[in-house]
């Protein structure tokens, strides 16, 4: 590891980056270098510019993905360097707004039943029970399954929080089932080295598999069972406040967007079509 990469990763410990941000800003700086074939430090400004300007033009990144790679050079030129303001310029435009792929009930049986390995169908089984994040699920460990209160403790979700979700009966039984064969000894969900956790990679390649598997085209990773999850939740009555909580939304305005996902609110709509008093389509010539 150079002293630059681990100065600007030092730099981010101290302002409490989570290893996912820091991982995806180094990775960024070390694709600004490769590009240039230089060293990140020896790259001016209107280089970083063509640079951004030829992401968003010839390799059609998303302008998502270009505010992100910007905010990870600015940090670099402005935190590690010690350089004054840098101002990057991105054409502007309105973001995206798209609406995931819901898995209905009857898919998410048949994902969990195409399942013959016990800890992977455990694993999917808690993410969705539980409406859990990929990051989350695999870094639980036997003493955050709360079998008293029927609860899983989170511990430093999003956000760096804690919060209390939902322990289904169904799954406490399935991890007493899988507890009595893995006998994890850290992480609930270990990976090759027993006191590390599953990567989060490993846990889409299960979800993928299973995907494939149970014959279901939606799009989506792993995370769709916890947008299944909130959908489900909303269809089964319970209120958005209690949906914010389990899920660890930071505002309702995030939980809200669920209504648009929720097949039973829609179908308790009339159109105004249905209201119009029309003549029956098999009288028409």
């Amino acid at each position: 590891m150079t002293i630059l990469r681990q100065k600007m990763i030092n730099e981010m410990k101290l302002r409490g980056f989570t290893k996912s941000t820091q991982d995806n800003y180094v990775m960024a700086i070390a694709r600004l270098a490769g590009f240039y074939k230089e060293s990140p430090d020896k790259i001016g400004k209107e280089k970083v510019q063509a640079y951004l300007l030829n992401l968003y033009d010839n390799q059609k990144l998303s302008w998502g993905s270009c505010r992100a790679i910007a905010s990870a050079i600015r940090f670099f030129y402005m935190q590690v360097l010690g350089c004054e303001e840098i101002r990057l310029w991105i054409p502007p435009r309105k973001v995206e707004i798209k609406l995931p792929e819901i898995l209905s009930k009857e898919e998410v049986e048949h994902l969990l039943s195409a399942l013959s390995n016990l800890k992977h169908r455990t694993l999917l089984m808690t993410t969705y029970a539980g409406g859990l994040r990929v990051g989350e699920v695999v870094k639980l460990q036997a003493k955050d399954i709360d079998s008293q209160r029927m609860m899983i403790r989170i511990t430093q979700g999003k956000g760096r929080k804690d919060r209390y979700t939902m322990l289904a009966e169904r799954l406490l039984i399935q991890l007493r089932d899988y507890w009595k064969i893995y006998h994890p000894s850290v992480y609930l969900f270990p990976g090759m080295k027993l006191n590390q956790p599953l990567s989060r990679q490993s846990a889409h390649l299960i979800y993928h598999a299973a995907k494939i598997k149970a014959g279901i085209t939606k799009e989506g990773g792993i995370h769709s069972l916890r947008h299944a999850f909130a959908t489900h939740m909303l269809e089964a009555g319970v209120d958005l406040r209690t949906i914010q909580l389990m899920m660890g939304h930071s505002s309702i305005r995030s939980t809200m967007r669920y209504l648009h996902l929720s097949s039973m609110h829609m179908s308790s709509i009339r159109s105004p079509l249905d209201l119009l008093d029309l003549r029956d389509s098999k009288q028409l010539q």
